[in-house]
């Protein structure tokens, strides 16, 4: 028998702990070598926005044209749709919710022309929506390749819900919307160019 790695006692909170061997450090290692270069990665697909998109696209049809030949997996379906309608609320929906802050420090949102222009700020930002989604859809690809999760269902009860609770949560998003006169996109949105400020600046100097 191996003898037990002697006991370290932590100066923070006096408790011994076990000494961690040389082959754990090297895994541990490892795998914090492995995670950084993943988000390295990740961090280096942030502004390429298209591209991420359509890798996410293909990862979908996969699934989808699984699913199809498969002729199953409907449960797997039906929750990978629930989880993108929650995305989804979050990717539409303000990091803040303005019945809350009107209630607290007044409109957060500009409401007339003449309001200060503000920043439309996701609770979900769009990379990690990205990135959850994608996820999703991987996990579910795999999830495919075990049979125990091909529950039989009748399928066309779990679309006509799903699309139920689709259309209430869109309705009720959007009236959301409407009540406190926001869009969670970039279209029609004031935007400042340097050239046309240089023009005014130039025409309200002074003539000699």
């Amino acid at each position: 028998m191996e003898p037990a790695a002697p006991a370290v006692i932590d100066a923070g909170t006096g408790i011994a702990t076990e000494e961690v061997s040389p082959a754990e450090t090297a895994i541990l290692q490892l795998k914090q070598a492995i995670w950084q270069q993943y988000q390295h990665v990740l961090d280096k697909t942030t502004p390429h926005v298209l591209p991420r998109w359509i890798g996410f696209s293909v990862v979908a049809f996969i699934y989808i044209l699984r699913v199809y030949l498969l002729e199953g997996f409907y449960i797997v379906t039906y929750g990978l749709g629930i989880y993108i309608l929650n995305l989804l609320i979050g990717f539409l929906s303000p990091q803040v919710d303005p019945a809350i802050a009107d209630a607290a420090d007044g409109p957060t949102l500009p409401i007339r022309a003449s309001d200060e222009f503000r920043p439309f700020v996701r609770r979900l930002p769009e990379f990690k929506f990205w990135y959850s989604i994608t996820v999703a859809f991987c996990i579910a690809i795999v999830m495919t390749f075990s049979s125990a999760f091909d529950i039989p269902v009748f399928w066309p009860i779990l679309l006509f819900y799903w699309v139920v609770l689709f259309s209430l949560t869109m309705r009720r998003q959007i009236s959301h919307m409407i009540k406190y006169r926001y869009v969670p996109f970039n279209f029609g949105k004031q935007h400042y160019q340097r050239k046309r400020a240089s023009e005014e600046e130039s025409t309200s100097l002074p003539v000699d």
